[in-house]
């Protein structure tokens, strides 16, 4: 076998990300536009500082596809293990704007390490996932490891109060998807994250007894369950409603989780499937007491109410749902044509909060209407799309697993972002992949991306 050397650079995934970069400086400029200095070398205005930061982004990408591939698998640990001390030097040295500490001050500058962190993270699980013998599925230790590389930034990020960049790790499970991990791991998940919602909206009592009613009808249906598991089920779940009414959250939760532990060791000595029912049915009850926890005595005031914007529960359009409220007149007002660029009345009258970061495309949406949006949506689900094609064509597990991971992490940024902007999700604070301002977000979605085009253009070295 040769291994002649062959570099092919995919020209179409960088032209798409050339195009982002692009099309983001310009919704910069014309929603930081200053009549006065209108120069884009206007360092004093954002987009003239985004212009450097394009500068600094578009070297590092040359450089990358200078580095041998063997240089991204070897320094892969490394690589995590730097990006995981930054996260733990920010808690002790950060500096703390917009409520988290999450950012290094250096001079005129600021840097995020948890933009980085998503680089090391990416590269770190496909070294690892490469290294382990490919199978349908994942042994426990190997679960494990998965798991610690995923939770620990995420436990970081976690810490420094920056909610939404935290929530962005969990992206990783579609590249686990990929990979082998059960389909019904991704099906729990989306069941989890509704019972949180209607844990919000309903009362204990209605959620976990419709639950417990559908689990009474399992079990009732089955042909071995006898009229005693029905009364045993009936008589628990009377018994943890009682509890639920008579102590404390804290006690509750303990108190069920001793009494499910004993039941579950029950069910592994007798394989009577009533146990199983109850235990299910403790652990629902235990996750809806505990989201209602969190929600009251966990997350910061301006997230709860965030969470109620969204839900309904709250209507506050001149407090804290002002930014979702002028979002959405922002983007209704382009109509389906737009007002044209740098007409945005929206955008120049600083209606709209945060609206060069987290609301970027309120900018597209009020200029260029409903056809420019859909024509940027259109670019960016090709993007995803190529990456995609780009990671199921390599040859190397190391490269198709990372080329996943940036397929992952990219699409829950672009969904969510675009979702927060128009009411469908609360507002958690994640930029829009190289459309948004900032150095931090731009450098980490360069190092993400054109470590792929660098990985990809070597895909055919042996031959």
């Amino acid at each position: 076998m040769s291994t002649t050397k062959r570099i092919s650079i995919d020209w179409v995934l960088v032209a798409l990300l050339l195009l982002l970069i692009v099309i983001g400086w310009f919704a910069i400029y014309t929603a930081d536009f200053d009549e006065t200095n209108a120069s884009i070398f206007n360092t004093a205005r954002g987009y003239g500082r985004q212009l450097q930061w394009i500068g600094v982004a578009l070297t590092i990408a040359f450089f990358m596809q200078l580095l041998d591939t063997r240089f991204f698998i070897t320094l892969a640990y490394p690589i995590y293990l730097s990006a995981m001390s930054l996260l733990l030097m920010v808690l002790l040295m950060g500096a703390t704007i917009s409520g988290s500490q999450s950012w290094f001050k250096l001079g005129a500058a600021n840097l995020q390490p948890s933009e980085l962190a998503k680089y090391g993270t990416a590269i770190a699980l496909a070294r690892y996932l490469s290294s382990i013998n490919q199978s349908s599925s994942f042994d426990f230790d190997e679960q494990v490891t998965v798991a610690g590389i995923i939770a620990l930034p995420i436990l970081l990020v976690l810490l420094q109060g920056d909610a939404g960049s935290a929530l962005v790790f969990s992206a990783f499970a579609l590249t686990l998807y990929r990979e082998g991990l059960s389909g019904l791991v991704l099906v729990f998940g989306v069941f989890m994250a509704t019972v949180f919602v209607l844990a919000l909206l309903v009362s204990f009592d209605v959620l976990v007894g419709v639950l417990a009613t559908i689990l009474l009808i399992t079990l009732a249906y089955r042909r071995k369950a006898t009229q005693q598991d029905i009364f045993i089920f009936v008589g628990t779940a009377l018994l943890m409603f009682i509890l639920s009414h008579v102590v404390s959250q804290p006690i509750f939760l303990l108190v069920l989780f001793s009494i499910g532990a004993v039941i579950l060791f029950f069910y592994f000595n007798t394989r009577r499937v009533v146990y199983f029912m109850i235990t299910m049915l403790f652990a629902m009850g235990m996750y809806v007491k505990s989201v209602d926890y969190a929600y009251n005595q966990v997350l910061k005031p301006h997230q709860k109410n965030r969470i109620g914007v969204i839900l309904g529960t709250i209507e506050d359009n001149k407090g804290v749902g002002y930014n979702l409220n002028q979002s959405k007149i922002a983007i209704g007002s382009g109509g389906l044509w737009g007002k044209g660029f740098l007409q945005g009345t929206q955008n120049k009258g600083n209606f709209v909060p945060e609206i060069h970061t987290d609301f970027i495309f309120c900018t597209i949406g009020e200029e260029f209407g409903f056809m420019g949006s859909l024509g940027f949506i259109s670019v960016y689900v090709l993007l995803l799309i190529k990456i995609v094609s780009v990671a199921e064509r390599q040859r190397s597990r190391f490269a198709r697993i990372y080329g996943y991971s940036v397929a992952s992490i990219l699409f829950f940024h672009f969904a969510v972002n675009i979702s927060m902007t128009i009411g469908l999700m609360p507002v958690i604070g994640i930029p829009l992949p190289f459309v948004s301002y900032g150095g931090s977000s731009l450098i980490g979605f360069t190092l993400l991306t054109f470590t792929l085009v660098k990985l990809d253009s070597e895909r055919g070295m042996y031959l």
